[in-house]
Parts: structure tokens; C-alpha cells; sequence
């Protein structure tokens, strides 16, 4: 292999790729970086075996040919290389790298040995903007389980219909649904791990335009003209959560969303080991309390406009602070359904795109 590429160009898709490089040693190639030419350009390539990402770079090639870096020591170079140019050279398993100012060799390995990463060939059944995709993801994330008890819920679940999209993830304390109004070319309902979720919004992040959704047996590719993301999907079926969403409340308050969240932080800072907070309801107000034997108490009020009786809930300040930052209006709607039952957050907008359910905690 021989070529010469952008330094800016190769470090990019250096940073993209190694966040999956498994440091893994019962199989040691994982710990590398592929590099291989492919169609006139640099494929730079990493896999974890869940997730395999390909960035390819437009190169000046002179020869064609691959081989599998170590990426820690490859990644580390080119970060701190000056040189707007660097020229790759590969003979005997040695990567060369030379540039103005510096040359170098690397021991590297033979790119036989590296895990195939799979090539999803079907048609694509339909296509998300990368900002839609980051803000779906994020505004679910949080609610992912973090246990794999139930693997199922350590993914978020992602339905896409043919006049919607829906993601939805639950750790059964609270749930969280985002609907995007995008068509898909054919319906696919898969269960994304998180590692991929989180992947895909560091990712998608620098990325402008759509992004291509491709689709097999077992597993999803995104991709746009420059970067693939390959990941398995989680095997089983997610819960009908839906059951879950109440249809009706008993009460609902509507309150000014950044005031309810700033005195959520407050009345956190005296809760006990479990988190616990409570929310009284009144007419015109929301009084939130707690009370910690080590730290003291607090009391603290916000304005709200409160529909049919007042009501009284504990919850942990974590699950509500994170409901608190999927809602992007600025009222949240807070519909109380029972003692036992979810607490519902709603935009303030009365659109239906969100919502978010918190468990209570018992009295």
C-alpha cells in the first residue's frame, strides 16, 4: 500500500473510529485499526465485534493494499503531526509514515487476521437526518437500562413505520417515547444496543444532511457518503410499553420548565439515599421537599396552574431532572394518575411527540 492523504482528513476519522477499538486481549487484532484501500479512497476501519465503523477519506493512492495499526500508537502519532500531508507506506507488516517533518515506522499486523466487518447490501428503507437521529437518541438514552438482566431493555427500541418513527427505552423506573414524523420505505422494528445509541450521537454530531438506514436479519447499518456504522441489534422482543402510558390523569400542573427544574437541583442537594424528593401540588403553586438527618431540609416553591384536585408524590430527583431535559418547550405539563401509578411529563405545547413516566417512590 502506498498513498498520500490529509492529516486534518485522517485524524478526523481517526477519532471517530477508535472510541470502538476493544482492548481486548484474548483477541489482540481487536486492538487495531484497519486501513485498507477501497474505490480510490482510504478505508479506516475499527470493530469491537458489536459495533464496526468504516470512515473512508479521499487519498492520492499509488498502491493498493491493507494492513491492521495498533490504534493507541497510530491515532497518537497523526494527532500530533503538524504536517498538513502524510504519505503511508506498508512492506513486511511495517507501516511507514513520512510527512516534511517527520518519519516513522510502526510494527503493524497482517489485515488477514482482522474480523470481517459486515456489508449490509440491501436497498435502504429509508433515511434520517443526522441532527433528527442525535436528538431522538439522546432525548431516550438516559432511560436505557444499565443492567443486561433483561437484555431487551439494555437497548432502545426503535419501531420505524411508515408515516412515523418511534424510540422508546425503559429501565422500569421510568420510560421515555420520542415520535418523529418520518416515513419509512418499509416497516422494521429493532432493539439498538446502547453502546450503538451512544455511538451514534457522538457520531452523528459532526455529521451534516441524512443518513442512509440499511437493514438485515440481525443487524442495522447507518451510513452516509464518508462513514458507516455497522452494529448487531439486541435478539427478542421489547415490552408493549405502550400499556404502560396512562390514557387519563387524575390532576395535571403547568409550570414554568426551567423554575421546576432549578429547584429540583436545590431540593436534591438535602435528599436522602435513595434520591427521594416530594412534589406537593396546590393551586397556584408546586412546593417541592426534603429532609436529610445528615444535611438538613429544605422547602421550595414554583408558580404552576394546577387542573382538578391537588396531589403529593415522592420521586427520585435523578429520574425527574433527566425527564426534565427531554422536554424542549418552555412549560412541561406534569399529569399526576395516581399513588401507585406514573408520573407523566408532557410538552408544554400540547404536542404528543414526548413523554417521559417516572415510577414513584412509596411513602
Amino acid at each position: 500500500m502506498k498513498l498520500l492523504t490529509n492529516q486534518k482528513n485522517l485524524k478526523r476519522a481517526l477519532n471517530i473510529v477508535e472510541r470502538v477499538v476493544s482492548k481486548n486481549n484474548s483477541l489482540p487484532i481487536l486492538n487495531n485499526i484497519l486501513l485498507k484501500t477501497e474505490n480510490g479512497r482510504l478505508k479506516v476501519s475499527a470493530t469491537n465485534l458489536e459495533i464496526g465503523i468504516n470512515c473512508f477519506i479521499g487519498s492520492k493512492i499509488e498502491e493498493v493494499g491493507q494492513i491492521a495499526v495498533p490504534a493507541r500508537i497510530f491515532s497518537d502519532f497523526i494527532g500530533n503531526v503538524t504536517d498538513e500531508k502524510v504519505a503511508i507506506t506498508t512492506k513486511n507488516n511495517i507501516l511507514s509514515i513520512d510527512s516534511d517533518k517527520y518519519k516513522t515506522q510502526i510494527l503493524s499486523f497482517d489485515a488477514k487476521d482482522f474480523p470481517i466487518i459486515p456489508k449490509i447490501k440491501d436497498n435502504s428503507f429509508g433515511s434520517i437526518s443526522a441532527k433528527t437521529l442525535r436528538e431522538s437518541l439522546t432525548a431516550v438514552f438516559d432511560s436505557v437500562a444499565l443492567s443486561e438482566t433483561r437484555p431487551e431493555l439494555a437497548g432502545v427500541a426503535v419501531n420505524f413505520n411508515k408515516n412515523n418513527t418511534v424510540f422508546a427505552s425503559t429501565d422500569s423506573f421510568r420510560l421515555t417515547e420520542k415520535i418523529v414524523d418520518l416515513k419509512n420505505n418499509k416497516e422494521q422494528s429493532i432493539i439498538l444496543p446502547r453502546n450503538t445509541a451512544a455511538e451514534l450521537i457522538r457520531i452523528s454530531n459532526d455529521l451534516d444532511g441524512d443518513i442512509r438506514l440499511y437493514m438485515n436479519d440481525n443487524q442495522i447499518a447507518f451510513a452516509n457518503d464518508d462513514i458507516e456504522i455497522i452494529s448487531r441489534v439486541i435478539d427478542g422482543n421489547y415490552p408493549d410499553y405502550k400499556k404502560v402510558i396512562p390514557e387519563k390523569f387524575i390532576s395535571r400542573v403547568l409550570v414554568n420548565k426551567s423554575d421546576l427544574e432549578k429547584n429540583v437541583k436545590l431540593t436534591g442537594i438535602f435528599s436522602s439515599n435513595i434520591s427521594d424528593i416530594k412534589i406537593k401540588c396546590m393551586e397556584d403553586k408546586i412546593k417541592l421537599i426534603s429532609k436529610n438527618s445528615d444535611k438538613g431540609e429544605i422547602e421550595a416553591e414554583t408558580e404552576g396552574v394546577l387542573k382538578n384536585d391537588p396531589f403529593e408524590i415522592s420521586l427520585n430527583y435523578h429520574y425527574l431532572l433527566d425527564g426534565l431535559k427531554v422536554i424542549n418547550t418552555d412549560k412541561v405539563v406534569v399529569e399526576f394518575t395516581g399513588q401507585n401509578s406514573p408520573l407523566v411529563l408532557r410538552q408544554g405545547d400540547g404536542s404528543k411527540n414526548i413523554v417521559y413516566l417516572i415510577m414513584p417512590l412509596r411513602s
